[in-house]
């Protein structure tokens, strides 16, 4: 069925409330391991988590706790600064997004990609046909674009995390060590992470090792788009750069998830931001050429994914290693070569 010509069923906004979480299971505490000696498990001593390694330095100083959640990052090898993680008490430096009217009206102007609504429905499919499927969230401090739905049919299946503390996560840890046992999950979703991570490869290493043999990785990620999250923004990549990154995984389905239309819109509220010397005006440009984004249904995929604003890779984790010659092949942009 053609998604951009199927008529959408209204969906139930998803309450961040729902995933309210009180403290670590032992269910989760069971497949758990240390981020600072890498190898071990944890356990708790009363209301305190520590390393099972009597000679990690986790196994006498408990880690740091969030509202009852543990923080399961080793400060010495990550990005994040400890202490200024805890003087904000492990709350995002980051402005994230907005709520009530002023998230509707970003909803009403920019709407929600099609693509990522059909993959989110095709993955629910795939996971609803598990047995207590598993699945993991990475940077899953806010619910992702389009997850509305997944969370409400798979919320009790989820585990997320993020590198900083909110309602929808189990615990607080960096991507470049997921301190998760190894080939424990079914599913893996990475939206709009890979772009603020130092280290692209090293994550989907770790989100390889986490899944079972033939789990599934969904990932999204930005191409053309300008910074955003300021100094935590790093990378971008085009649809074959972004299969390449997940070559170790037999590829499901890859493309883009917004177009050309939308990539101009990024470009106008820059454009006007910078002509005015305020973010204000950039916002402004936004909401007056929303129209824009509705070209991406008319113009061909070829020019899209070439243009793309937005990358997705949906894949399963495999013994294969796609090799610099079969990406070449691989390119499914308009650009020919003799």
């Amino acid at each position: 069925m053609d998604i951009l010509k199927s008529k959408q069923m209204p969906i139930k906004k998803f309450a961040k409330n729902d995933l309210k979480r009180e403290m670590i299971s032992d269910k989760l505490l069971d497949i758990l391991i240390c981020p600072v000696c890498n190898t071990y498990g944890l356990h708790k001593i009363g209301e305190d988590i520590y390393c099972e390694n009597n000679n990690c330095s986790k196994s006498k100083d408990a880690f740091y706790m969030v509202n009852s959640k543990p923080v399961l990052i080793n400060f010495k090898k990550s990005l994040v600064d400890e202490e200024g993680f805890r003087a904000n008490a492990g709350k995002s430096i980051i402005k994230r997004r907005g709520s009530g009217i002023i998230q509707n009206l970003k909803l009403l102007f920019h709407g929600k990609s099609k693509k990522t609504i059909n993959n989110f429905s095709d993955l629910k499919s795939r996971m609803l046909n598990i047995t207590d499927p598993k699945i993991l969230i990475v940077g899953g401090g806010e619910i992702g674009s389009g997850l509305d739905d997944f969370y409400l049919n798979l919320k009790d299946n989820i585990i997320a995390f993020d590198i900083y503390e909110s309602e929808s996560v189990s615990f607080v840890a960096d991507a470049h060590f997921i301190p998760i046992i190894d080939n424990y999950f079914d599913l893996v979703i990475i939206q709009a992470v890979i772009e603020h991570v130092l280290d692209p490869c090293q994550v989907v290493s770790e989100i390889s090792r986490v899944l079972n043999y033939n789990g599934i990785v969904y990932a999204e990620t930005p191409f053309m788009q300008q910074v955003h999250e300021g100094p935590f923004d790093f990378t971008r990549y085009t649809e074959s750069g972004h299969r390449f990154l997940f070559k170790n995984f037999k590829v499901v389905s890859s493309g883009y998830t917004s177009g050309v239309g939308i990539s101009l819109i990024w470009s106008l509220d820059f454009f006007f931001s910078g002509l005015f010397r305020s973010r204000y005006a950039g916002k402004i440009a936004r909401l007056v050429f929303f129209w824009l984004r509705f070209f991406d249904n008319i113009i061909p995929d070829k020019f899209n994914i070439d243009g793309a604003c937005g990358v997705y890779f949906m894949g399963e984790k495999s013994e294969s290693n796609l090799n610099g010659s079969e990406i070449i092949k691989y390119y499914q942009g308009n650009q020919e070569i003799n």
